[in-house]
């Protein structure tokens, strides 16, 4: 292959993206082509939004290939598929991009790509997409929208989810929130940093980030989160990364630790810890003074990805980078560490899960998951739950906590707790506390995405009495 094609983003999209329909994952696809390609900034962040943009919107993409070709997009040749994918992403989701570059690149991709007999194909069938696009009276989008008449499968063709998603959805939060839902998890995720307060203020880092010409904002009801308002560049770059002066951690991640409320001295076990988000937050709210185990296993059971030694490596070299000195990394199962039994104060187990309240940042799951998977982490998130409340002294606490907004995973998993352990209780947190807001009657923390612009989370603080 020629320097120039590998220099092309389309065509490094291209190749990410047949590795990921071969079963990579997105992120690892993408640094794979970016780390073997010396590309101008604007050019990698093409590349990253082609790839992480088919990748989401894959089930609308194969929608309009159904409307307009003659063969549906299963029956098309899998790497032709994927040029497609490419071209109806740019005219549908890329404005910025004019339709005579997004067709002549995306024949050009056929061409250097194995289908130099199909150029004519894929040039029509985009063409015949733009006129679609064109008529006033029925947009492509809409012919699609009323492909069918069931309102799930509607809206998951639609915003490109899976119809079990979407009815999970619907039966908590009806049709219309489930489809703001659907349309906040289709955008470019935020970046938020959380202010490290024993080495610097919320204040201080602000000014830094406005003098490195990065707008940021306080996000409200919590005390160390500022978001990041404008493009930051590679974030190991910014002012204060070095120097331990905050970390990236999505705001409701940062209601968690929140939450578990620590104090300085005491014991605290993070029983899912890896890569040490909540880990570091509980030590800064200790004010570095007690002692925290971060566990995890080496390998995570489950539907998710295997955790590696890079993981919890992580967590070691972010503690050292926040220069906090209370944390000791264990490795292993929560499920088998008899060794902590009645030893913790206060115990946070933010449980592996399905990940629904994340997927604008994992642009591949919403393919991974399914309600199989689902119920594989039910039954895990039950026996972590049953283990880890073991650590717990009388009179202590336990947060229980998940990014994913299934039933399934969270109030069921809780409930059932609780039904077979009735010396524990939910306890409602304080008013003064951030997590406060977010607080439903029944005493659960619930964040929906659509509502109020984070992560969608769940969590529950519970005691444990005699």
């Amino acid at each position: 292959m020629n320097f120039e094609l590998l220099t092309s983003p389309r065509q490094l999209a291209f190749i990410a993206l047949r590795d990921v329909h071969k079963g990579a994952y997105v992120d690892i696809a993408l640094d794979k082509v970016l780390q073997k390609a010396s590309l101008p900034d604007t050019d990698r962040r093409l590349v990253t939004e082609l790839v992480y943009g088919c990748t989401r919107r894959q089930r609308t993409l194969d929608a309009f290939i159904d409307q307009l070709g003659k063969k549906k997009s299963h029956q098309q040749p899998k790497d032709l598929r994927t040029i497609l994918h490419l071209g109806l992403y740019q005219l549908q989701y890329q404005q910025r991009i004019p339709e005579s570059a997004a067709v002549n690149t995306t024949v050009q991709l056929a061409r250097e790509n194995g289908f130099s007999g199909l150029t004519g194909f894929v040039n029509g069938l985009l063409r015949q997409y733009i006129r679609l696009e064109n008529k006033e009276d029925a947009t492509t989008k809409d012919k699609v929208s009323v492909q069918s008449s069931n309102p799930i499968e509607r809206l998951g063709i639609l915003h490109s989810f899976p119809d079990w998603m979407i009815q999970v959805w619907v039966e908590q939060f009806g049709l219309a929130q489930t489809e703001q839902l659907c349309l906040w998890m289709n955008k470019t995720p935020a970046i938020d940093l959380r202010v490290n307060v024993l080495r610097t203020s919320t204040e201080e880092v602000e000014a830094a980030l406005t003098s490195a010409g990065v707008a940021s904002q306080p996000v409200p009801h919590l005390p160390q989160a500022l978001r990041l308002m404008s493009h930051a560049g590679p974030i190991q770059n910014l002012p204060g990364y070095n120097e331990g002066w905050w970390t990236v951690q999505d705001s409701s991640a940062q209601l968690v630790s929140h939450l578990l409320d620590p104090q300085p001295g005491e014991v605290v076990i993070d029983a899912c810890a890896a890569p040490g988000g909540k880990t570091t937050h509980i030590a800064e709210l200790m004010r570095d003074e007690g002692k925290i185990f971060g566990c995890d296993r080496l390998k995570e059971a489950g539907a998710k990805r295997h955790r590696t030694p890079s993981r919890l490596k992580k967590l070691q070299e972010n503690a050292q980078r926040l220069k906090l000195k209370s944390i000791e990394v264990c490795t292993g199962d929560s499920r088998n560490m008899p060794q902590f039994q009645n030893t913790a104060h206060r115990v946070l187990l933010d449980a592996p899960c399905s990940g629904l309240g994340t997927l604008h940042r994992h642009a591949d799951a919403r393919w991974r998951q399914t309600p199989e998977t689902v119920e594989e982490l039910s039954l895990l998130q039950k026996q972590l739950i049953s283990h880890t409340s073991t650590f717990v002294k009388q009179g202590g606490v336990l947060v229980y906590s998940t990014c994913t907004l299934h039933p399934k995973e969270n109030e069921e998993v809780v409930s059932s707790f609780l039904a077979e352990n009735p010396n524990w209780e939910i306890e409602t947190p304080s008013a003064d506390s951030p997590a406060s807001t977010y607080s439903t009657p029944q005493g659960w923390i619930k964040v929906l995405p659509h509502q109020q612009d984070m992560d969608g989370f769940f969590m529950v603080r519970l005691r444990k009495n005699s």
